[in-house]
């Protein structure tokens, strides 16, 4: 059972004021002019989009719940036929297909603690690819400034939903809890150094086309956010 089943309800008025990077991922999509598969893919926040705009979607999460969202949403917006929804593992999805396109948005590999399972997970991105075709995602690491802002205080993020982040920076773990009228968790978030993404990524075989610091594909700086463009050669 995945610690996003009991907040599954909760997941999208939670996250509602995230739209930045949505344009990001459908314009990465419309590129790959085939199907996506997105490891990850919750409650459709992206995925729906991406199927809106003609693409084809093969979606991966380990929760049940957010899947079960996620259908409703996409036959609310009438695209249901596009998605093919699938409980699975980052690290071994269930999909035989090889595509151009692989995305993980929203920081889902944040949820992969070890180096073991981060590798794991680009090795199954790298194998669902074509050659030449591209593994998208995004992933931060906290400043000063936002732990010392956040660390344990229960901020409302949205009218009614709030959350606390304890940072344990020496372990580089977030541990974040959510909680509506009806519902709550706490998940566990694992960041690195930029430096350490790229390292696996090329250690992976994959050759890093992009590192970007927002989704208007400004370069990164130095800030929390990075967006990475990566291809199998």
């Amino acid at each position: 059972m995945s610690e996003y089943d009991a907040i599954a309800e909760l997941y999208d008025p939670w996250s509602r004021s995230v739209t930045e990077d949505i344009g990001f991922y459908v314009a990465e999509a419309r590129k790959a002019r085939g199907p996506v598969v997105e490891l990850g893919v919750g409650t459709g926040r992206i995925a729906v989009p991406v199927a809106e705009a003609g693409v084809p979607v093969i979606g991966v999460d380990s929760s049940a719940g957010m899947l079960e969202v996620c259908r409703r949403r996409a036959e609310a917006a009438g695209v249901e036929h596009l998605l093919d929804l699938r409980l699975g593992d980052l690290r071994d999805p269930p999909v035989d297909a090889r595509v151009r396109l692989v995305t993980s948005p929203f920081r889902a590999l944040l949820h992969l603690d070890t180096d073991a399972d981060r590798r794991a997970a680009l090795m199954a991105a790298f194998r669902l690819l074509v050659r030449g075709g591209r593994f998208v995602f995004d992933v931060f690491a906290p400043s000063p400034e936002d732990v010392e802002e956040t660390h344990g205080r229960w901020l409302e993020r949205e009218p009614g939903i709030w959350e606390r982040a304890d940072w344990d920076l020496e372990r580089r773990i977030l541990t974040l809890h959510v909680r509506g009228a009806h519902s709550e968790t706490a998940m566990r978030l694992s960041w690195l150094p930029p430096d350490d993404w790229r390292t696996l990524l090329e250690a992976t075989g994959f050759e890093v086309v992009a590192c970007y610091g927002w989704f208007d594909l400004s370069p990164h700086r130095g800030g929390e956010d990075t967006v990475w463009l990566a291809r199998r050669p």
